[in-house]
Formats: structure tokens, C-alpha cells, sequence
């Protein structure tokens, strides 16, 4: 699907079909788009557009590109699936004014652009990609308070509460997982916001713009680096409360241990099959050893009590 933006008497105007060689036309989205649909973008602006494994290559030098006219750049962006977060390639290319941009589904960063754009008309391709990275950088300026907010009932449940269980542990590790996509993206988006910056094409007109959004990402990666310190501190601190319980448990085999031995002991003498044993003649000899287990199981109790081993 092929998505036109174009300014008409002071106004966003959004269409299914557009004339390439129009002076209003800003932005071309491309949303999950057919062979034939990038072979005509292709042909008829005159670009060419990432392929599949330009889009998802790692390397920095393949994130950004510039030519002599034209400004190519892959970036990712958050894609939920089943309540999990996934990171897809989004393909930015900037071009006589006019922002190309191809991805494979729907981004609520996109469907927010959107919205803003009908209040704050971009008037070029460039405006409007700032416009994008913009919303991006509110996104995860939104994801890191709910972080934030969830590691903050994390401690509370984990330090005053002590509940150790199996959710606790998820909830770390799915806090750890978000707040490293954010690292990743924040970073990211500095990266391309740097490159742009020293762009020779790039509109000059716009590097303010661009200084306040690399402040904003840099206040991001510090407030995500805190939240890091603060999970490493969950995180120990549940080891150390598992650690604890183990250690009560051991303490209770171990002083268990030490109860039931001498009466075993005791248990076991009298149970000896020998002819010669005095305390058996003894007419209160088997209420006796009965009653020196019982004895000596519970001296150790009560020493044990004293102490506040238990």
C-alpha cells in the first residue's frame, strides 16, 4: 500500500495516488508494499529503494548513506506482537524534498505522526522525518516512565513485601529486556541524528531542532541507565533474599538433625540384641529410656529458642 502526503492551500492533504512530479508531494509511505508497487516508486521518482537485507544489515555504514542528493537510512522500530516487543527495520529515504519511507507494518510512532501532522503541517520531506524521530523519541520518553513506574512496584513487592516467586523473577528479566530496547533505539536515533547533523544536503535551517532532540535522547540513555542500576539492585537483592531462604532452610535441616541424633542414638543402644544389658532388668527401665528421648529432643529446642535459631 502507497500512502501520499501532500500540502494543498496550507494543508496536509492524504492520498492513495499522487502525481510524482507534483511540488506539493512531501512524504510517500510505503506500508507492506507489493513488487510492482516499489518497481513504480522506483521508476517513477527516480530512486531506488533498500532491499530486504540492506534494510536489517547491522553495520553503521549501511544505517546511514548519503549521496550526492539523496539521504538513505535504516533504522528499527517497536513492533508489539502478543504482548511482546519486537524490533523491525524501517527504510528512511530523503530525497528533493520529498521523505520515501518503506516498513512492513503499522508503528504507533507512525499513526501518532500522523495526528501531530494534522496540527503541525510539515512543510518538506525533512520536517516531516523530524517530525517522525520526534514522536519516536516521546515514545520512548513514555516506555521508560512505564518502566520506571514498574521497576518502583518491583521494589516495593520484592524489598518491603519479599515475595519471592517465579512472576517476580519474569517481571525483572521483561524490565531488563525493555529498557535494553530503549538503550538501543535511543542510541540509535542519536547516531542518525549526529550523522544528519554534518550532513552536506541536510537543510541547515533545522539543526536546532535537531541539538534539542539529541539533548532530549541523551537525558533518555541517562534516566535508562539509572533504571539499569536500579534493576542490577532488584535483581541482587532477590539473590540475596533467596540466598536467605536457603540459609533458614539448611538452618532447619541442620538443627533437625541435631535434635533427632541422640535419640536415634538412645533408640538405637536399647534396640541392641546383647544378653547383658543391665537397663533391662530394670522394672522402669523402658519408661525411663522413653522418657531421656523425649528429654534430650527437647533441651535442644529450648536451647535452640534461647538463642533464636528458630
Amino acid at each position: 500500500m502507497i500512502t501520499y502526503f501532500l500540502v494543498e492551500n496550507d494543508k496536509l492533504v492524504q492520498k492513495k495516488e499522487a502525481n510524482p512530479k507534483d511540488h506539493n508531494l512531501i512524504w510517500v509511505d510505503l506500508i507492506d508494499p507489493t513488487e510492482q508497487e516499489k518497481a513504480f516508486v522506483e521508476k517513477a521518482f527516480k530512486i531506488e529503494l533498500f532491499t530486504d537485507q540492506e534494510s536489517e544489515e547491522i553495520e553503521i555504514s549501511s544505517r546511514y548513506i548519503e549521496e550526492e542528493n539523496e539521504i538513505g537510512i535504516n533504522m528499527n522500530f517497536t513492533y508489539r506482537k502478543d504482548d511482546d516487543e519486537y524490533l523491525e527495520a524501517v527504510s528512511f529515504i530523503l530525497k528533493n524534498g520529498i521523505l520515501f519511507t518503506e516498513r512492513d507494518n503499522e508503528y504507533l510512532t507512525f499513526r501518532a505522526t500522523y495526528r501531530r501532522m494534522r496540527i503541525n503541517r510539515p512543510f518538506s520531506g525533512e520536517h516531516a522525518f523530524l517530525m517522525i524521530l520526534d514522536t519516536r523519541i516521546d515514545a520512548l520518553a513514555d516506555n521508560i516512565e512505564r518502566v520506571t513506574d514498574k521497576i518502583s512496584k518491583l521494589t516495593r513487592s520484592l524489598v518491603k513485601d519479599e515475595i519471592l516467586d517465579s512472576e517476580t523473577l519474569k517481571e525483572l528479566t521483561s524490565m531488563q529486556d525493555k529498557s535494553m530496547i530503549i538503550r538501543e533505539s535511543s542510541m540509535e536515533l542519536q547516531r542518525v541524528l549526529s550523522s544528519i547533523s554534518k550532513s552536506r544536503i541536510f537543510p541547515n535551517e533545522h539543526q536546532d531542532t535537531i541539538r534539542i532532540m539529541m539533548k532530549d535522547l541523551s537525558s533518555l540513555l541517562e534516566h535508562t541507565a539509572f533504571n539499569f542500576h536500579r534493576l542490577e539492585f532488584l535483581q541482587d537483592s532477590f539473590q540475596s533474599l533467596v540466598d536467605m531462604e536457603q540459609n533458614k532452610i539448611m538452618k532447619v535441616f541442620t538443627i533437625m538433625t541435631v535434635i533427632f541424633a541422640p535419640p536415634t542414638l538412645i533408640a538405637g543402644i536399647y534396640g541392641m540384641n546383647f544378653q547383658d544389658m543391665p537397663e533391662l532388668n530394670y522394672e522402669f527401665g523402658y519408661p525411663l529410656a522413653l522418657l531421656s528421648i523425649v528429654l534430650i529432643m527437647i533441651a535442644p529446642l529450648f536451647y535452640f529458642k534461647m538463642k533464636k535459631w528458630l
